[in-house]
Parts: structure tokens; C-alpha cells; sequence
């Protein structure tokens, strides 16, 4: 597949790229939500190839919740993450916002995508209101470093919340929080992305210090 294929955008560092960065939106937007372009803008910022992408759903009609089967939404993660590697060498971060980072650890932790560092924004850990309903089945199976970047006022689950479902995940884990924010992340006294690239790139350095000393 092509980038165009993936309704995908390249934000390109200036010179050789250090690795590449793919995420994806939540339920109801696109590509173009204005989280994921600042978030996209840093890491390009920092020195690496960074990707948003639409999911399957998104592509076939521009606007309402996912529809479909989630498999296919994850089968598109999968698409974009081989999409991004062939753009750029390096090693691959990959995640989104919500309903797309959640996609995003499904198709990891079935092994169906490989990457170095998982990125999650706004996981919803249950849909808002019914913690009964705990969307935490697969993360034991998770095994990339994961960031959680998170706000303290998130409908669909509170930090309390996050940090035991966060604990399952059998890899080194980070949680971003951000004081007063909901599910959009925003903040008028933090910077977002900054935070959550910083995070993401000290499990990546962390992963990469244990891997030579196994060596």
C-alpha cells in the first residue's frame, strides 16, 4: 500500500529521519484532528517521520463513528505501520487518540504489528459512566514499552483508573498526566505533545539500553 492509500500525511524532519511515528484518531474524527497534527509537528520537530493516518472506516464515508468490524480497523493499523516503514528507517512508534490508540494496541498485542514504543492518548479504558464495561482484556499481551498520556478529567476513566489497567501491560509503562484536561487532552498551561514525545522517547532510550546489555 501507498501513503495516499492510507489517507496518510508525512510531517518530515529536517535531514535524515531518526525513526518513524504513525498515529491515528479517535471515533468520531479524522486524520485531521488538531491533536494529532500538533503531535505529529513535535515529533517532526524532534527529528522523526511522523504519519497520521485515516483508519478503514474513516476513508470509506468522511464523518460518524467507526463502522464495520474493529478487525478491519486493526488490519489498517497494521497497513499503516508497514506504510511508515517503508518511508523512513529507524525504530517505529505507533498509537493514536482513543477509539485509534485502542485499535493500535489490539493489533499489538496480537503481534500482527511490530513496534518499539506504543503511544496511547485518551485511552478509553470503558465507554463514560460504565467502568463495569473495562476495555483491558489484551493489554497483558502487550509487550512494546507504552505511554499512556492522559487527563486528569477523562470521562472514560480516571487516573486511579488508569494506573492498575496500565500495571497488566508486561513491558515498561509511562502515564502522562494532564492536570484538568478530558477526552480532547486540551491545555492551556501544558504542552501536550511535548510531554508525551518526551515519555515516548525515554522508554525507547530505556528499551534500547537493556537491549545492549543483553548483548
Amino acid at each position: 500500500m501507498t501513503l495516499e492509500q492510507i489517507a496518510g500525511v508525512a510531517h518530515e524532519p529536517d535531514g535524515k529521519a531518526s525513526g518513524v511515528v504513525v498515529l491515528t484518531h479517535g471515533a468520531g474524527g479524522s486524520r485531521e484532528a488538531p491533536l494529532l497534527k500538533k503531535i505529529c509537528d513535535e515529533w517532526a520537530r524532534r527529528g522523526w517521520l511522523a504519519v497520521r493516518y485515516n483508519l478503514p472506516y474513516r476513508r470509506r464515508r468522511p464523518k460518524g463513528p467507526p463502522s464495520g468490524s474493529a478487525t478491519a480497523d486493526q488490519a489498517g493499523v497494521v497497513e499503516a505501520i508497514e506504510v511508515a516503514r517503508g518511508l523512513a528507517e529507524g525504530p517505529v512508534i505507533a498509537g493514536g487518540h482513543s477509539y485509534g490508540g485502542r485499535m493500535t494496541s489490539m493489533a499489538v498485542a496480537d503481534a500482527a504489528a511490530d513496534v518499539d514504543v506504543l503511544t496511547l492518548f485518551s485511552y478509553p479504558l470503558h465507554p463514560p459512566g460504565k467502568p463495569e464495561r473495562a476495555r483491558t482484556e489484551h493489554l497483558p499481551r502487550i509487550i512494546a514499552p507504552t505511554v499512556f498520556t492522559h487527563g486528569t478529567s477523562d470521562p472514560f476513566g480516571t487516573i486511579d483508573e488508569l494506573r492498575p489497567a496500565s500495571a497488566l501491560i508486561p513491558a515498561a509503562t509511562e502515564i502522562v498526566e494532564v492536570t484538568g484536561a478530558r477526552h480532547d487532552l486540551g491545555s492551556k498551561t501544558l504542552d501536550v505533545p511535548a510531554l508525551a514525545v518526551d515519555a515516548a522517547l525515554r522508554l525507547l532510550a530505556a528499551g534500547e539500553r537493556r537491549a545492549s546489555t543483553r548483548n
